[in-house]
């Protein structure tokens, strides 16, 4: 077997690795291996073509794993903020420290004011602010 073959086998073999557990750590030997593979058309040396794969493993590993993960994971967010944060929502009950409700998409929610706020009547507009857990803290709109 010719050493180019060896390398693209390496590379779909850490394709597929890839593929069922997505953890951008395998994608980097997927690489290396691609470019050993080239490098093997024109180059025979068994050590050399190793110490490429190595170093190019390596460098893929510091420099292209963090990026491609931002590339990949930039606009995914599903965490609670991304999603309701600054939202305009109407109040289903009068909220107060302790108490109080919103709806948002035919959903009910819990929500609260800040301590020392005045307490918002039911049917009002509120903006979301932040939230802690599935508490949602809404400020009045003016």
């Amino acid at each position: 077997m010719e050493l180019w073959m060896i390398y693209a086998i390496i590379s779909i073999i850490a394709i597929i690795i890839e593929v069922f557990a997505p953890t951008m750590f395998c994608i980097n030997f997927a690489f290396a291996g691609i470019i050993t593979a080239i490098i093997s058309i024109f180059w025979g040396s068994w050590i050399a073509l190793l110490t490429i794969f190595l170093i190019t493993s390596l460098l893929s590993i510091i420099f292209i794993k963090p990026f491609l993960t931002n590339l990949l994971l930039k606009d995914t967010k599903t965490d609670f903020n991304s999603q309701y944060i600054g939202k305009i929502v109407k109040t289903i009950e009068p909220i107060s420290e302790n108490e109080g409700s919103v709806t948002i998409y035919e959903e009910r929610w819990e929500a609260r004011i800040e301590k020392g706020k005045e307490t918002i009547p039911a049917g009002s507009d509120v903006k979301i602010i932040r939230n802690d857990s599935l508490i949602l803290y809404v400020e009045k709109v003016i």
